[in-house]
């Protein structure tokens, strides 16, 4: 004989499902609250880096320090002490320091004057006299001339700092040391616009100087892929290599002579109060040099430092 179903059997587990499902859903926070209440935490993020930023660069913040490092969120980070070297012992690069000197003097009394980008070779002072170049202008129109460097990885970022400086006081030298680019990067179009072309131009109290191995600033596989697929060769890399042309003053580093390569470790040695023979410190800066495969100021200033550390002297 079958049994009989139970009475509530089929009722009960509906009711225990109901029951189950209204506990989880209480658990559970509402898909729309959840989104509402992650789209409220992301814009206060948003709004308190908007004010980190704007408060790194107020006016005020210029008066800090005679140089700053751009870093793209917006803020300048002063410098206290920069690492450069003298004027006075950059040897072998006397038509360029002039030059840059030159240029850097009428910019800082408010005339015209040229962006400029150095080249050439390897550790013959590049990047040492845009450094001593400012050091010794700033001293001229006391304090008024800025440094700021932007590294290479951060030229998107060009405009933003553009529109910061626009409406300071001061005069800024943005300075890119070991400026190139490679393969498809296309952030050489933003400096491009900054240079020249673009709808606000460069500011008229901000001038860029660069350094770089390569005179056009981009490797020749890049300019010949661009020759070799584009439709139009000729007109792609121009758009290339036009690059260094809005750079109004080109300077050009080359190998130094031995001569002059003595001459800079003499000028070292005097300075920092290395005293040892001349004949030994020719026989020993010639084997130093020999030995790094090159003579340059970078190799000239290596030698000092070893030669200075063997003799105890400290170099301040």
């Amino acid at each position: 004989m079958p049994k009989k179903p139970a009475k509530n059997g089929s009722k009960a587990a509906p009711k225990a499902a109901a029951k189950g499902a209204v506990k989880g859903a209480a658990k559970r926070p509402a898909t729309g609250a959840f989104d509402e209440r992650t789209i409220r935490a992301l814009e206060s993020i948003a709004a308190s880096l908007a004010a980190s930023s704007m408060a790194a660069t107020k006016p005020d913040a210029l008066k800090a320090a005679d140089a700053f490092v751009w870093h793209p969120d917006g803020r300048l980070m002063p410098v206290p002490k920069v690492s450069r070297v003298d004027l006075g012992l950059l040897k072998g690069i006397d038509r360029m320091r002039d030059i840059l000197i030159e240029n850097t003097e009428r910019f800082a009394k408010g005339l015209p004057a040229n962006n400029a980008l150095l080249w050439g070779a390897r550790g013959m002072g590049k990047s040492s006299l845009v450094k001593a170049a400012h050091a010794s202008v700033n001293a001229q129109v006391k304090g008024k001339l800025k440094l700021i460097e932007i590294h290479r990885e951060d030229i998107e970022s060009l405009p933003l700092l553009m529109s910061l400086l626009r409406s300071s006081e001061f005069h800024f030298i943005v300075f890119c040391d070991d400026l190139s680019f490679d393969g498809n990067d296309a952030s050489y179009k933003s400096l491009k616009a900054v240079l020249e072309g673009g709808i606000e131009g460069r500011p008229d109290n901000v001038i860029l100087y660069a350094t770089s191995n390569r005179r056009h600033l981009l490797a020749r596989d890049m300019i010949e892929n661009e020759r070799s697929t584009s439709i139009n060769p000729g007109e792609a890399v121009e758009e290339k290599v036009s690059l260094s042309d809005r750079f109004g003053l080109w300077l050009g580093f080359h190998k130094c002579s031995q001569d002059e390569y003595l001459d800079m470790v003499r000028g070292y040695c005097k300075h920092f109060g290395v005293k040892i023979s001349d004949a030994e410190l020719e026989r020993e800066a010639l084997e130093w040099s020999t030995t790094r495969g090159a003579r340059s100021g970078r190799v000239a200033w290596q030698f000092t430092q070893e030669l200075a550390g063997r003799l105890g002297v400290r170099m301040k």
